[in-house]
C-alpha cells in the first residue's frame, strides 16, 4: 500500500461515513437534534395542557432544583384520577409506544417515578400499541396517547 494509496482510502472513508451522517434517519446527530426539539415541544404541550386544566404541578426542571435525581415531566401537587385510575406524575413521550421503546426503554424509568412517586401516567403522543396496556407494571403506570379530557379527570377535591 503506497502513501497515494492510503491517503485515497482515507479521503474514500471520510466521504462514506459523511455521507452515511447525512443520510441515516435514525442515529445521526441531527436526528438525535430533531428528537430532542420533539421532547421539549411535547413537554411543553404537556404543561400547557396541566396549566389549561387548571392542575397543580411542578416541572422536571423544578424537581431537579429541589435534589430529585430521576423525575418525570411533571409531578402533580395534587393528585388526579385518570379514567379512574390515582395519577401522581405524568412523563411526556413524543414517541410512538411500541414494545421495545416501552419495556425495554422506558420500564426501569417509570418503575423508578412508581417507587419515588406512586402511580403515573404516560402520555405517547403518537399513540402506543394496545398490548402493552397488559403489560406487568400497567397498574401502576397509566398510559394514555394524548392529555385526557376534562370528562376523563376527576380531582380529589371534586370527589367529596
Amino acid at each position: 500500500f503506497g502513501a497515494t494509496a492510503a491517503g485515497e482510502l482515507v479521503a474514500r472513508l471520510f466521504a462514506d461515513a459523511r455521507r452515511c451522517v447525512r443520510t441515516d434517519g435514525v442515529s445521526a446527530p441531527a436526528c438525535d437534534r430533531l428528537r430532542r426539539l420533539a421532547g421539549h415541544a411535547h413537554e411543553q404541550a404537556l404543561y400547557a395542557a396541566l396549566r389549561a386544566a387548571h392542575v397543580p404541578f411542578s416541572t422536571e426542571e423544578e424537581l431537579r432544583a429541589r435534589g430529585c435525581a430521576r423525575t418525570p415531566d411533571a409531578h402533580l401537587d395534587v393528585p388526579l384520577l385518570v379514567d379512574g385510575r390515582v395519577v401522581h406524575w405524568i412523563d411526556s413521550k413524543a414517541s410512538f409506544g411500541d414494545d421495545h421503546m416501552h419495556s425495554v426503554q422506558c420500564a426501569e424509568q417509570f418503575q423508578a417515578y412508581v417507587n419515588r412517586f406512586g402511580p403515573g401516567m404516560v402520555v405517547y403522543w403518537f399513540g402506543f400499541v394496545r398490548e402493552l396496556l397488559d403489560e406487568p407494571g400497567a397498574d401502576t403506570v397509566h398510559l394514555v396517547d394524548g392529555f385526557p379530557g376534562e370528562d376523563r379527570i376527576v380531582r380529589f377535591e371534586d370527589a367529596g
